[in-house]
Order: C-alpha cells, then sequence, then structure tokens
C-alpha cells in the first residue's frame, strides 16, 4: 500500500489534527525530507502554510491543539508541541504545554527544529509601504541609489522586474538594472502592481 493510501486509511480523509473534512496536504515534520508513515500527517493547507512559515501564524486556527495534543500519533503530538511552544505567549496554549506530556524520544524529535525558542511571529520581506513581497515580482526604487563597487547609479523610479528574495536576510532582495545583478534595500523599493 502507497503512503498516501495510508495516510488517507490512517487519518479518514479527514486533517489529521483537526478532525476536519477540508483540503488536506501531506506534512513532512522538518528537519525530515523524505518521508514515511511515521513522519508525515494529513492536514488542512491553512494550517501547512503557518507551519511552514509561508503564511503568518494566526492563534484563532490553533486553538484545538488542546484537544489534539493527546492523540497516539507521535507525529500529532510533535506538531502540538511545537505549536504550543510558538503560541506560548497565548494563555490557553501556555496552560496546555504545561501538562503536555512526551516520552523523551518524542520531545528529542520535537526539539529537532528550534521552533520552540522562537516566538508565533514570522517575517518577511515587505516593500517601504508594508507590502509583502514575492519571488519573482516588479519593484520600483522610491530611492536614487549609488551601487558599490559600480559606476551604475539606480535612479529613482527605476523599474526591476523578476525579483529574487535574499533567503537569509528579509530587508535585502537581489534584481538586475542595466544588466547587472545588485543587492538592494527593501526600504527603498515599492511593489508594483
Amino acid at each position: 500500500m502507497k503512503l498516501e493510501e495510508q495516510l488517507l486509511a490512517r487519518a479518514g480523509g479527514k486533517c489529521e489534527l483537526t478532525g476536519a473534512e477540508t483540503d488536506v496536504v501531506t506534512y513532512i515534520l522538518p528537519p525530515e525530507t523524505s518521508s514515511n508513515l511515521d513522519n508525515t500527517l494529513l492536514i488542512s493547507a491553512t494550517l501547512a502554510n503557518q507551519l511552514n512559515k509561508t503564511e503568518q501564524l494566526n492563534p484563532e486556527d490553533w486553538k484545538f491543539l488542546p484537544n489534539a495534543m493527546w492523540s497516539e500519533i507521535p507525529a500529532v503530538q510533535i506538531v502540538c508541541w511545537r505549536m504550543l511552544s510558538r503560541l506560548k505567549n497565548e494563555g490557553w496554549a501556555s496552560e496546555a504545554l504545561d501538562i503536555l506530556y512526551l516520552d523523551d524520544e518524542t520531545l528529542t524529535e520535537a526539539k529537532k527544529t528550534g521552533d520552540h525558542e522562537n516566538d508565533g511571529y514570522v517575517s518577511f520581506h515587505e516593500d517601504s509601504i508594508g507590502q509583502r513581497l514575492l519571488e519573482g515580482d516588479t519593484v520600483v526604487l522610491t530611492k536614487t541609489l549609488d551601487v558599490k563597487g559600480s559606476s551604475l547609479k539606480a535612479t529613482l523610479g527605476t523599474v526591476v522586474k523578476n525579483i529574487r528574495l535574499v533567503a537569509d536576510n528579509i530587508e535585502q532582495i537581489e534584481g538586475k538594472i542595466e544588466g547587472q545583478t545588485i543587492v538592494i534595500l527593501t526600504k527603498y523599493l515599492r511593489k508594483q502592481n
């Protein structure tokens, strides 16, 4: 039997966290990259986006955790512990985390990503007025910039197409101006709609 069939059978075609009949996707517990029945869940797309930090964490979407944390499936327990840890500033999450018990092996797995040390807020690349920037967006310079190590001057109003986000710095993007790839600070950009 294929993994997807096993997951569907285990979950009954529902989200393994909430039990809701919704669009479910497979979610592999980080830091794992290959999926198996022990490290993969079927969960709603909304929850998967928040777990993957591609959408901002909404505490209201996770109020089911105090019930779900009693699951016998270790992968569910791990997700519950990680999310309760990220939401520990919410009173209900802090109370649930205080009574949640994980055996030593499961707790070690849960701590592998380090998520429990972070709060629930996720930072994204944003332009000068707070619009979220995505790979491939087109932006306009809001200030004339001197390009270090080059005679190039990027003038106010210059359009930069097909940007790339700098993965480890939310304040920077990469783009081409006059055929030259440069790094630009997001505070000097406005997303073009």
